[in-house]
């Protein structure tokens, strides 16, 4: 059994995909970009606001569900240009403080509108 979760404070899909499934005790969330929930237009500013904003949005889903980042068990992580690892990063451990999760980070060809940086995640239910 699965189910569709979606918050109004995160970016509504910009396609044939929900913003989460909630299925056997976890929580699947899909890639969210730096999308202005109230705007739906692209933060820009750089990387580092551009990581903010996803993790924003990411936020919103999870309390949507009553859960935080400490209840993260695996993120990836897709960069256009791997040379902003370093400040990525910086601002992933800031959301990130204890016993973070499974991560993987690849450097892509093209990110959808053109961003920086997206991140998907899967929670466990406590």
């Amino acid at each position: 059994m699965k189910t569709v979760v979606s918050s109004d404070r995160a970016p509504q899909a910009i396609g044939p995909y929900s913003q989460a499934i909630k299925a056997n005790g976890f929580l699947f969330i899909s890639g969210q970009i730096p999308l202005d929930p109230i705007t739906g237009q692209i933060v820009y500013g750089g990387i580092e606001n551009q990581t903010h904003q996803v993790l924003a949005n990411l936020r919103a889903i999870l309390e949507r569900e009553g859960l935080t980042f400490a209840s993260v068990v695996k993120t990836t992580v897709f960069l256009k240009d791997m040379d902003d690892f370093a400040v990525m990063n910086k601002v992933y451990s800031q959301y990130f403080t204890e016993e973070p999760p499974a991560r993987a980070c690849v450097q892509v060809a093209k990110l959808p509108r053109d961003v920086s940086v997206e991140i998907e995640l899967i929670a466990v239910y406590p």
